[in-house]
């Protein structure tokens, strides 16, 4: 009988009474069920091999540009020195890679080819990610707020969001850099090269992270007038809870899945923009390492040189490609259609 009385005082206190009398096997799915979606998706990714090998390569490419100088260090060179005696009358390099220079000389410069690919990482990563932060916290405060609070502000914040989107991205990211040179350098003719690589790193970002942020609160914008329907927000608007509370303790948390997806699809898609708009010609500039300014620069060397051209191109295109693999497989993981 004490079973039974134990059971009964467990049903009395609401506690499940299958959790004491099921075998192990049992107990353990019991414990399983309690996991968070976002603690069961990331148990999936961990399953997942392609999205493993994926992150490894990530991982990969951040610990190249954190350990650039290090790495350019080992060789012996470094990203600027010219090695002019390595050159021909024509510009063409008189040396193949070796054991001084691992991926060869630059032509026309000769500059280290290896050196220049290691902190070529470095410019697009962190366009790419500091981006995608910006955009992720404007996006998402936006969005919760029009969604949330709806009436005039969710008009107005929603006629900001189509406005953004409407514009031009591209004529904003040639006449950005020239007008910010123009109020902090002055006359860009006499201004150095730093100063002028500088501010079109830094415009480059602002230009990215200012059209960036409107998809992503559009799409948190719909999460949100769904989710605020809901029992437990309702019951928290009875309770008095502060509305701050309510958005970023009751509604955040399950839009978690949203957020994670729209951040792994952005990545790879700033670091696709930041080479091609500098391969255009409107985002950074000498001196500052790139593999976006390496293949503008490669473009009439690729037959003397196919490396010159080849190792930027397959360095974003592995990278790029690993990163939109990793982001499909983050959306299967969350995506409640898919999950067991």
């Amino acid at each position: 009988m004490e079973p039974l009385i134990e059971e009964a005082e467990l049903a009395r206190k609401g506690a499940p009474t299958d959790a004491i009398a099921a075998p192990t096997g049992e107990a353990v799915k019991v414990e399983t069920r309690r996991k968070s979606p976002t603690q069961i998706a990331l148990a999936r990714l961990r399953k997942d091999k392609v999205a493993v090998i994926c992150a490894c390569i990530f991982v990969f490419f951040v610990l190249i540009a954190i350990f650039a100088p290090l790495l350019a260090k080992l060789e012996g060179q470094d990203p600027t020195t010219l090695n002019q005696d390595l050159i021909d009358q024509y510009g063409y390099p008189t040396i193949a890679p070796n054991g001084e220079h691992w991926f060869g000389v630059e032509p026309r410069l000769g500059r280290d080819l290896f050196a220049r690919w290691v902190y070529g990482a470095r410019p697009s990563l962190i366009v790419a990610g500091s981006v995608t932060v910006v955009t992720t916290i404007v996006g998402v405060t936006v969005g919760l707020v029009a969604g949330f609070l709806g009436g005039w502000i969710d008009r107005i914040l929603s006629w900001v969001i189509d406005f953004v989107l409407s514009l031009p991205y591209l004529l904003f990211a040639i006449a950005v850099p020239a007008a910010l040179l123009a109020v902090f350098v002055g006359n860009s003719e006499a201004a150095g090269n730093d100063e002028v690589a500088n501010v079109r790193f830094y415009s480059l970002i602002l230009v990215l992270s200012f059209f960036g942020w409107a998809s992503l609160a559009r799409l948190i914008r719909g999460e949100v007038l769904t989710l605020r329907e809901r029992e437990f927000i309702s019951a928290a608007k009875v309770l008095g809870v502060p509305t701050r509370k309510v958005l970023f303790k009751e509604l955040l948390p399950n839009l978690v899945a949203p957020i994670v997806i729209s951040v792994s699809m952005a990545l790879p898609t700033y670091i696709v923009t930041e080479a091609g708009l500098t391969y255009l010609g409107v985002g950074l500039t000498e001196p500052t390492p790139s593999w976006g300014l390496t293949i503008y620069a490669a473009q009439n060397w690729y037959r003397a040189d196919p490396l010159y051209l080849w190792i930027p191109v397959a360095a974003i295109t592995i990278l790029v490609l690993a990163l939109s693999l990793l982001g499909d497989s983050i959306r299967d993981a969350f995506d409640p259609r898919t999950r067991r």
